[in-house]
């Protein structure tokens, strides 16, 4: 119960790598918020963990600083402090470069990078406020790395999220506030859709060939948040079975 008297909000919470984090994190004694756009789901997935003394749900648009920060203060007056939050929520949408409207460009950067920003900022005034020496832990991407056809704005959004994980370790190091990131390869979840043909190419491009499942990702999430990985700072782990390290074509 290493997170007993700790609180931790999760955007992106309801669904995928986000839920799988926040019921490791409430079975280690954490208080979780979890953050979505879909409340719906985010109350399904707190009714699912019942535990309404660890968990509590906020309906939030990420890419809305206004609301990312009443997020932050609406925790500490739940809980009482703030001692984490996981930067998860995101989008995809692939367009070729030459079919990338403004529009769907500025809908990826404003999800998956500006609401990073939120949440780093906010959260680490809130922490430097309470005194408390939290952590931060911001999903990037395998594409935040590498380019990718069709993803444009999304490659451009992760490599953002890895190299504001790397600035704020810098700036908060004096606060004893840790920035962390994780990047994950091909997650085996329904954002993949139901074709077989499509997650077996994309399993081949891990090193071995299989898709990886969102508690997999969950796992280093959690450590990152521990005492454990104290001295893990600014850096971004990838969670990829290898896809970063070797070619398959």
């Amino acid at each position: 119960m290493e997170f007993e008297g700790q609180a931790i909000i999760v955007t992106g919470g309801a669904s995928g790598i986000g839920k799988e984090t926040v019921k490791q994190l409430v079975e280690r004694g954490a208080a979780v918020v979890i953050a979505d756009f879909n409340s719906e789901a985010a109350e399904a997935t707190a009714k699912e963990i019942n535990r309404e003394d660890k968990v509590a749900t906020y309906k939030v648009d990420v890419s809305n600083n206004e609301e990312v920060k009443q997020l932050i203060n609406w925790t500490v007056d739940r809980f009482g402090t703030l001692n984490g939050i996981f930067n998860n929520a995101g989008i995809g949408l692939v367009k070729p470069l030459l079919e990338l409207d403004p529009e769907s460009y500025h809908k990826v950067i404003a999800v998956d990078q500006h609401s990073v920003y939120y949440g780093i900022h906010y959260a680490a005034k809130k922490m430097v406020e309470l005194g408390v020496k939290g952590t931060i832990v911001n999903t990037a991407s395998i594409y935040g790395s590498i380019a990718a056809l069709g993803s444009f704005n999304y490659n451009a959004a992760k490599a953002a999220v890895v190299m504001m994980t790397k600035s704020a370790a810098l700036e908060l190091s004096d606060y004893g506030i840790r920035s962390v990131g994780v990047a994950p390869g091909f997650i085996d979840t329904p954002i993949l859709g139901d074709s077989e043909e499509t997650k077996q190419a994309l399993a081949q491009q891990h090193m071995r060939k299989q898709l990886i499942k969102p508690e997999q990702v969950a796992n280093v999430v959690t450590f990152l948040f521990t005492e454990a990985a104290n001295a893990v700072n600014g850096q971004t782990i990838p969670v990829d079975d290898g896809f970063l390290s070797f070619k398959t074509k």
